[in-house]
């Protein structure tokens, strides 16, 4: 099983950036605990950062071109506005898995609306870089029963 595990806008700043919001965990550190988390799941974890929209649209393209089985994605601010990149994930046809460090729905009334809503899965926020392996194993669990 391949899961592509989107990072958008700024979070190569994590660990860094407002600590009292995002903690001080890295994006490495993130990622390396999705790495292993998948090898318990059965899951080969690819993990994408960029802070261009476009190369981000790119890359949704080349993983439905690879047919990844699921995408994980924490797009930051772009989730609020980016119909560009909400087009691109609609293209997908595997599970898609919209996660948050902090709970957008307690923060500024323009993070409340994701304009992805309508066409994940699921939304996990609020826990931190544990929103991460509860998205990995929601997004696994998700895979293994449309294959059964």
């Amino acid at each position: 099983m391949k899961v592509l595990m989107l990072h958008g806008i700024n979070h190569n700043m994590f660990g860094k950036r407002d600590p009292a919001q995002y903690g001080t965990i890295t994006l490495d550190e993130i990622n390396a605990g999705l790495v292993a988390l998948g090898q318990e799941l059965g899951a080969e974890i690819e993990a994408f950062q960029t802070n261009s929209e476009g190369a981000m649209c790119e890359r949704i393209h080349q993983g439905f071109a690879e047919g990844v089985d699921a995408v994980l994605i924490n797009a930051g601010a772009w989730t609020h506005y980016s119909y560009g990149l909400r087009d691109a994930l609609a293209i997908l046809t595997c599970p898609i898995v919209e996660l948050h460090m902090s709970n957008i729905h307690a923060r500024e009334a323009f993070r409340h609306h994701s304009v992805f809503a309508e066409i994940v899965r699921g939304q996990i926020c609020g826990f931190g870089a544990d929103s991460y392996t509860l998205a990995l194993r929601a997004a696994v669990s998700a895979v293994n029963a449309a294959r059964t």
